[in-house]
């Protein structure tokens, strides 16, 4: 983890650790009831579909997630970039995960490969 973890806010922080753990229920817990989840070119709306998509992603794979960094881009706008090392295509991967937060809440997830 980056020194700058603790500086996100408390849904942030909540989501990814979830997330990593493969919580989904806490992790759509931390979402707005109309949340949107963008992961590279598919787009989930709502309660439902996002609880879908965060149960089921990267299911049929095994990886370890390790936070390499994250800034605050404004009042509302976090980036947190993750690596992802296991089984799927390719072995490693460098994501950005783009919060939105709204009413302590992540409104919006776009995740998309890490940009330098």
């Amino acid at each position: 983890m980056t020194q700058h973890t603790d500086l996100l806010p408390a849904p942030v922080r909540e989501f990814l650790a979830a997330h990593v753990a493969r919580d989904a229920g806490t992790a759509s817990s931390l979402l707005t009831e109309d949340a949107v989840i963008v992961d590279q070119d598919e787009t989930f709306r709502g309660r439902e579909q996002t609880h879908a998509f965060l149960r089921d992603a990267g299911s049929e794979f095994e990886y370890t997630t390790e936070q390499i960094g994250a800034h605050r881009v404004d009042d509302t706008h976090w980036v947190v970039t993750v690596r992802l090392e296991g089984t799927f295509p390719g072995g490693v991967a460098e994501l950005d995960y783009r919060f939105t937060v709204r009413d302590d809440r992540i409104a919006e997830l776009v995740i998309a490969n890490h940009t330098a």
